[in-house]
């Protein structure tokens, strides 16, 4: 089968995380046999093949070349609104991306389209799947569904995306019934994450004393991590804010903050006026090829996210959950979906810092129950969360649209 992709996020280069997720969703689809054209916004970073495992085809939406600011994690401000430069130049990155996988997908005939985030790529594919009579599927990863409501061009376009797709994805319940407020289809949908690969985030020791060394983490501190864009919809203020609850006050764990985003300066200014900032280490962004020691560093994850802005399953959950890590997750941007709490985790109420640190300080206080929950979050991982058994659900829906 051809697969076509749209996104505006893949890495550029070694080490880039933008859109990780998307590349190796589509990795594993050409690992299982399939053919995978992507399409996406030329960038002046690029860095790597363009031809594999997966055939990456670039368009030019403005010049000079250095004008190129769209997506690449750049658009949104705070993953709440887009940026000014944004709609300025968003109506060059729609006719370009339109001009250019109409008329190549007409020469490439791929089977199917599959877009990532309704607005740009999905409505972008909509016009060429309605062009070209290609069935199309649209994925709903967070920050589209916010976007899409902002004005009354964006819900139109984003409508004719949904009506013209056949199936639609999302990674959390709240994802879906904010798509579904905007006019799509519910019995579209089927529930499908954003996974990990197995293969490459697993148990392994190696590296991880030389890191705990040079963040100068003491040798029996506990290491709470935190992954992600410092937005708002990651919650990290209230990983913060349990570190100074009474069940973490006096404990010797320590968190380490991985990412950067608008809300970074803001949150380290937080952590000084609860007075825990010498218990958090703020990294800043590290390279996808290195992320994996530090999974495996920490003693439990901690996804604290909240409802508002909609947001889905963050991938840092089920890398961590590869590394044999147990995770502590609020109940909404999809946490459980992939957290069995009392099992390979804990769930708690979002916004409430108390719970979190009740749930962090019983991890703190028993090594066997992370080892436990470690385990059984890995064979999740192995048994339906990976990106092998993630990917055969994808082609099993883009078989029916084709028949």
């Amino acid at each position: 089968m051809h697969i076509g992709v749209l996104t505006h996020n893949y890495p550029r280069f070694p080490g880039d995380f933008s859109g990780v997720f998307v590349e190796a969703l589509c990795n594993e689809l050409a690992a299982q046999g399939h053919r995978v054209t992507v399409w996406a916004p030329y960038d002046p970073a690029y860095d790597r093949d363009l031809n594999r495992p997966v055939q990456i085809r670039l368009y030019r939406y403005i010049w000079p070349d250095r004008l190129h600011k769209l997506g690449y994690m750049r658009s949104m401000q705070s993953d709440l609104a887009l940026r000014l430069e944004a709609y300025a130049l968003s109506p060059m990155l729609f006719a370009a991306g339109i001009a250019a996988v109409t008329r190549e997908a007409r020469v490439l005939k791929p089977d199917v389209l599959h877009a990532h985030w309704a607005l740009p790529n999905g409505f972008m594919a909509a016009v060429a799947s309605k062009t070209l009579g290609i069935p199309l599927a649209v994925s709903v990863p967070g920050s589209d569904a916010q976007v899409a409501g902002q004005n009354p061009l964006f819900r139109r376009m984003a409508q004719f995306t949904f009506d013209q797709a056949d199936l639609l994805t999302a990674n959390s319940e709240s994802l879906r019934d904010a798509v579904v407020r905007l006019g799509a289809d519910p019995a579209k949908f089927d529930m499908i994450i954003y996974g990990t690969d197995p293969a490459k985030l697993r148990p392994d020791a190696r590296g991880v004393a030389d890191l705990r060394a040079r963040l100068g983490v003491p040798d029996d501190a506990i290491i709470a991590l935190a992954v992600g864009r410092m937005a708002p919809k990651k919650g990290f203020d209230m990983l913060l804010r349990a570190l100074a609850q009474p069940a973490l006050r006096h404990r010797n764990l320590i968190a380490v903050m991985v990412g950067e985003g608008d809300e970074w300066l803001a949150w380290q200014a937080l952590a000084r006026d609860l007075g825990v900032e010498g218990r958090v280490i703020w990294t800043g962004n590290v390279p996808t090829d290195e992320i994996g020691v530090y999974y495996n560093l920490a003693d439990m994850l901690v996804m604290p996210s909240v409802s508002k802005p909609a947001d889905g399953l963050n991938v840092c959950v089920l890398d961590a959950m590869s590394c044999a890590k147990p995770v502590i997750g609020s109940n909404v941007a999809g946490n459980p979906l992939a957290i069995d709490h009392g099992r390979t985790g804990f769930i708690v109420p979002e916004q409430d810092p108390a719970a979190l640190a009740d749930a962090m300080a019983t991890l703190a206080e028993q090594p066997a129950l992370r080892q436990a929950m470690g385990q059984a979050g890995r064979a999740r991982i192995d048994a339906e969360l990976g990106w092998p058994p993630l990917a055969r659900r994808y082609v099993a829906h883009f078989e029916r649209m084709t028949r």
